[in-house]
């Protein structure tokens, strides 16, 4: 598979010249016959990395309580639409499902929406999901006009960036390039005027590269809209900063770094998140975070549903179940890296999990 999205890649650089990182990553991820994300079997111990989802229940279990609380806060309308944007095998929304039926009228209001462009992806979900009622979109565009309550676990990391160093009062935009070897490599285009992202990074340093997902924000934008249009709420939980700048565009292989460049199509090419460019592209919503994931679990009870799911484990299962739990809350794991940031209505009331 690699060899023939490499091949395509080089004959798109020859045609065109030296390619964007954003363009790149969409080769590598999305195409539709060669792109990473459209065979399964990616995700998981046999894949190459591990989404919180898949590392214990309690973390879906927590998200979908927060849904379900938040649901019942904005007065229980119904019908609503409950989407998950990039979900990968189906185990986060199906442990959201599991969870949320311990509120009545939850689901039987819940119009259930799967944001997915990979159909290998979505054969897994629709097995994952079975009994369950559920609607496949490419885009979020096509969601229907309701209330919206929405989660997206490590779904903007993944989506193609576009990076930036600052010259001066000028901007290069970092390429992908044939080598003379026709092997890929990077260079830095000419620099040139570039308003918004004087706008975005004032306070950059030349030199220091910055990263925009376009994409990204767009999917904010139009979340944020119809959420302050339409009512409801949103999750983002992703690996990231609110303002971060530098290069952090990388690859895994196998639950291991891999440089972005080699193999494409084969590797998870991502990059951290922004989140204050996503909450200013979701005005009118009102963005609330970041909070740190291990914080947001802790605040759910995430301790207390670890406690209760241990009393039943013993030996080599709850040595698993401990470390499953510090995994996802230990500052020094995925607590910190991780970070939460949620969308709802002005004059919506507080959302559990935030100090509000």
């Amino acid at each position: 598979m690699s060899e023939a999205l490499e091949r395509l890649i080089r004959n798109r650089i020859s045609e065109i010249g030296p390619i964007s990182v954003a363009e790149y990553m969409s080769w590598c991820l999305a195409h539709p016959e060669h792109g990473y994300y459209m065979a399964p079997g990616r995700i998981g111990a046999a894949g190459d990395f591990t989404t919180a989802p898949e590392i214990s229940q309690m973390f879906g279990e927590m998200i979908g309580l927060w849904l379900a609380q938040v649901w019942h806060d904005h007065g229980r309308p119904a019908p609503f639409v409950l989407a998950e944007l990039g979900p990968g095998r189906g185990t986060l929304m199906r442990d959201i499902l599991r969870a949320a039926t311990a509120l009545p009228g939850f689901l039987e209001a819940a119009e259930i929406w799967l944001v997915e462009t990979s159909t290998g992806l979505r054969d897994v979900q629709r097995e994952t999901l079975a009994g369950h009622a559920v609607h496949w979109a490419e885009r979020v565009e096509v969601l229907p006009d309701a209330p919206l309550f929405l989660v997206a676990n490590e779904f903007f990391d993944a989506l193609p960036i576009r990076q930036y160093s600052r010259t001066g009062d000028f901007w290069a935009e970092r390429k992908v390039r044939l080598e003379a070897d026709k092997s890929l490599g990077f260079q830095w285009a000419r620099p040139v005027a570039n308003p918004d992202l004087d706008r975005s990074f004032v306070a950059a340093p030349d030199g220091v590269i910055v990263e925009v997902n376009p994409l990204g924000e767009h999917v904010a934008g139009w979340i944020g809209k119809r959420i302050a249009e339409r009512g409801g709420a949103a999750l983002f939980i992703d690996y990231g900063a609110w303002d971060g700048t530098g290069d952090t565009l990388q690859a895994l292989r196998q639950h291991a770094s891999y440089d972005p460049l080699d193999a494409p199509g084969e590797a998870d090419v991502t990059a951290h998140v922004r989140f204050r460019a996503l909450a200013e592209a979701a005005r009118p919503a009102r963005a609330v975070g970041t909070v740190p994931q291990g914080v947001f679990l802790e605040r759910l009870g995430i301790t207390a549903r670890a406690q209760v799911l241990a009393r039943g484990l013993k030996g080599e299962a709850l040595t698993n179940h401990v470390a499953a739990h510090r995994r996802l809350t230990h500052p020094e794991e995925m607590g910190n890296l991780f970070q939460v940031l949620a969308l709802t209505g002005e004059g919506a009331p507080p959302l559990p999990g935030f100090d509000e």
